[in-house]
């Protein structure tokens, strides 16, 4: 129950002043951190300083929830297994516009704020894009007062952190949360039961009315922690509600005095290892059910939450529900949302099955993030019941009457039971899968994508037939990317000479860095452009020397490609690349066509899945290939080659402000959007690319001109795709067979035999999968082109210009600008 109290009139707020803050710093480093003269750490100093600025969000983080509360505001709830949020010191320091007072606060003592930030651990609560989307849309929404909270899961150890020996990828725990997080609230007063197993069975409810009853489950407690997430200098704070699960109170003494002390705690174990890892290793049954327990933990907890603050403020009527909240479900992951809210309502509160679809399907709306169909959950019918018997009768009766309305919209039609087949959302044949993005279409009111290439794909080919049928369903919302973070934040010398020339108001409308169009052709404006650039590579440059003592010359061009490593995202054909101008420094070949060499560092970073053979075998060559490349006397300054490890959002914020060339060389129709991309277009990079994704958008919004396109386009890929022979292209092209030579050859690996047999064989007789060998030659000529542009700095800086000026449209406040007003339609202040 909750307790409904009023702060004290006379209770002073904290000040913003440096005054005010340093008196707080001291007090939380002596009294609450208890900490003196002997015993102050910088880490404690970086506790005291973030528990200073929390203070100040307090009193905007009250006031935010209690207007909302008061007015009865419609809310959208976020859900998401992922939010890579990065360090919150920096972003709310600017937020609150406390940075230059905190500056001087730590002045007095001999603290520099930069040194103090590090301290900060970044949240290891996300993987990829995924949940770099999911931060960035939290930003965006507390940024324009948008009532929107965002739920996920409390991992305790996240991912996992990348080290690199002998050129492997080597997973270590990454235990975020050992010195606690200063940023969060545990919230145990309100926490949920989340219930698996057990079984089901129909009870009397009054009347002629019948209750399902779900017992002898296993519980699990979620309780939630509280972040704030402060939007830009308005004086809301919206919330990340994170849910840890817990075991239970249970404990059996009994067994614990004979001693068998693991029995003992064994329920409590199995409980809390929901929230301990993200992404599990699925390769195994176990790793399975701890994926789906995952899930539906998330879901159900912030249901349950979510309805527990409607019969709070509303009492038990659920009619308006629909008008008053909406779920967007990030991906597939959350999709268990929708049985989910169907069983609490018609179970728990005896909702009838139409009053409940009703509300449901009015609430949920379903974001898809892939093309990949692997990368959609699917999930063993007989799993999911042992797991969830109540909830999979209820998926059950979702697909029962889904198969009618299909079969009565095609009646007749000679194909109705193949369409029926692809559409249910339990597979037939042996063994019956749930299809959770089958689900998700039809349990949604909107189905969106996140890149307009990617939305026409899901239309005319996943989701064709449930665009048939629900044309009015499907939408597209071009991902986005907060300036705020990723320019104003990370990239001060170019964020200060914008807004000397455009004015402050960039950092909340982006659409106004077209102010910088006409400056491209200023010698003189181009000329700090670059001074401001080159403060940035210098700053790469000294942290690549730290972690991988390898010495990279602003002069060169910084060619990056940053982000997870996967076969479709096409590292490996970067890496060719380099084999091949390897091969060409190592001939002498340094001419090109008569301009002379273009120095090149290049920079590749990302994890790969643990139990993901190919993409580590990937990361191995790239160390190998750097190894050889960087230790040859032939390459010189010509060329240098790293694989930065333990990439994160903090690594980022340093690689996205030095790029040159950003590599966007995913396989045309396999990336649904991208938005690093985007963060270094933002940033002043010219990109190298597919059209695939938002790469699309990009090319149209800066010109042809200033990006090197190549490679085939996705309606390409899908005609060659049949008849597609890597050998014939190989034998086309003497560059591409040199390098597969030197590869084979064992020039990266003498004393390693056959570790890198899987690439070559997969490029070869295994048929190319990722048309690696069809898009070579293009993309070396592309590269080539990128290096001769490069020769001419003018024209390279007014290139640089144009695309961080014709930015604006890959904001994501625009991204949530256009979620709101179609989908979410809610109230701001």
């Amino acid at each position: 129950m909750d307790v409904v109290f009023h702060t004290p009139a006379g209770l002073p707020s904290p000040g913003f002043d440096a005054e005010s803050l340093g008196r707080d710093f001291w007090r939380h480093l002596t009294y609450t951190l208890g900490r003196d003269d002997w015993s102050r750490s910088d880490h404690a100093c970086y506790q005291a300083v973030a528990l200073a600025v929390r203070d100040r969000l307090m009193e905007q983080w009250r006031k935010t929830r209690r207007e909302r509360r008061d007015r009865r505001v419609r809310r959208t709830h976020y859900l998401s297994m992922e939010f890579l949020m990065g360090r919150a010191l920096g972003n709310a320091l600017s937020n609150l516009e406390l940075e230059e007072p905190l500056r001087r606060v730590l002045a007095e003592v001999g603290l520099r704020l930069e040194e103090v930030a590090s301290e900060e651990r970044d949240p290891a609560l996300g993987n990829g894009g995924l949940g770099r989307l999911a931060a960035c849309f939290l930003d965006c929404c507390a940024t324009q007062d948008l009532p929107v909270i965002g739920y996920g899961i409390r991992y305790e150890y996240g991912v996992f952190r990348q080290r690199i020996v002998d050129g492997y990828q080597v997973e270590e725990p990454d235990h975020w949360l050992l010195y606690g997080n200063p940023w969060e609230l545990e919230r145990p007063e309100i926490a949920q039961v989340v219930r698996f197993g057990g079984s089901t069975e129909i009870r009397p409810a009054g009347g002629d009315r019948l209750r399902v009853c779900w017992s002898d489950t296993e519980d699990v407690v979620a309780v939630p922690y509280d972040v704030p997430i402060p939007g830009y200098r308005n004086g809301t704070v919206n919330t990340l509600r994170l849910w840890r699960a817990r075991g239970t109170e249970k404990f059996s003494l009994q067994e614990f005095n004979a001693g068998d002390y693991a029995a003992a705690v064994a329920a409590k174990d199995r409980a809390e290892n929901i929230s301990m890892v993200l992404y599990p290793g699925d390769e195994t049954d176990q790793g399975k059910r701890l994926r789906l327990r995952q899930q539906y933990f998330l879901a159900s907890a912030s249901l349950k939450d979510v309805l527990r603050r409607w019969i709070r403020d509303y009492g038990y009527d659920f009619s308006e529900l629909a008008d008053k909240s909406c779920f967007q479900l990030n991906d597939t992951h959350p999709t268990v949302a929708i049985p989910e809210l169907m069983r609490l309502l018609m179970d728990g509160h005896g909702l009838s099955w139409d009053e409940a679809w009703r509300i449901t399907s009015s609430t949920m709306a379903y974001t898809n993030h892939t093309l990949m169909p692997e990368a959609l959950e699917r999930w063993p019918l007989d799993m999911f019941r042992q797991l969830l018997p109540r909830v999979t009768q209820i998926v059950e009766e979702i697909d029962a009457r889904f198969v009618a309305q299909v079969r009565e919209r095609w009646a007749g039609a000679p194909d109705l039971d193949q369409r029926v087949r692809r559409m249910r959302i339990i597979s037939d044949g042996d063994d019956p899968q749930v299809r959770m993005a089958h689900l998700a279409v039809v349990g949604s009111f909107s189905v969106n994508g996140v890149a307009r290439l990617h939305t026409e794909l899901l239309r005319e080919g996943m989701f064709r037939d449930f665009s048939e049928l629900w044309p009015g369903r499907f939408n597209n919302k071009t991902n986005g990317v907060t300036q705020r973070r990723w320019l104003a934040g990370c990239n001060r010398p170019l964020a200060g000479l914008i807004t000397e020339v455009v004015g402050d108001g960039w950092v909340t409308d982006l659409s106004r860095l077209e102010g910088l169009a006409p400056l491209a052709d200023d010698p003189e404006f181009r000329d700090r452009w670059r001074r401001a650039r080159r403060e940035n590579k210098e700053r790469l440059a000294r942290v690549v020397e730290e972690r991988c003592g390898v010495t990279f010359s602003p002069e060169s061009m910084f060619d990056v490609q940053v982000k997870r490593i996967h076969e479709y995202k096409r590292q490996l054909l970067n890496v060719l690349h380099v084999i091949h101008l390897y091969d060409r420094l190592r001939r002498g070949d340094l001419s090109g066509d008569g301009m002379g060499w273009t120095p090149r560092s290049v920079l590749l970073a990302g994890k790969a899945a643990p139990s993901y053979r190919m993409a580590k075998t990937i990361i191995k060559l790239v160390g190998n290939v750097s190894r050889v490349v960087n230790q040859a006397p032939e390459t010189r300054d010509q060329l240098r080659v790293v694989f930065v490890p333990n990439y994160g959002v903090s690594a980022m914020e340093v690689i996205c402000p030095a790029t040159d060339l950003s590599e966007q060389i995913s396989l045309a129709g396999k990336e649904a959007s991208g938005t690093g991309n985007m963060k270094l277009m933002m940033n002043g990079a010219l990109t190298i690319g597919t059209l695939d994704g938002a790469n699309i958008e990009i090319r149209e919004a800066v010109g042809e001109e200033h990006f090197f396109r190549f490679g085939l386009t996705a309606a390409e890929v899908e005609a060659a795709r049949p008849v597609h022979d890597p050998r014939d292209f190989i034998a086309a092209d003497e560059d591409l067979a040199r390098v597969l030579e030197l590869l084979e050859s064992g020039c990266f690996n003498q004393v390693e035999p056959k570790i890198f047999d899987p690439i070559v064989e997969q490029l070869t007789v295994g048929g190319d999968p990722w048309m690696i060998t069809a898009d070579f030659r293009s993309y070396v000529d592309a590269q080539e082109r990128a290096a001769r542009a490069w020769q001419d700095p003018e024209a390279w800086t007014r290139s640089s210009i144009l695309n961080t000026a014709m930015s604006g449209r890959f904001s994501a406040d625009r991204t949530i600008e256009e979620y709101d007003r179609e989908i979410w339609h809610l109230q701001r202040s």
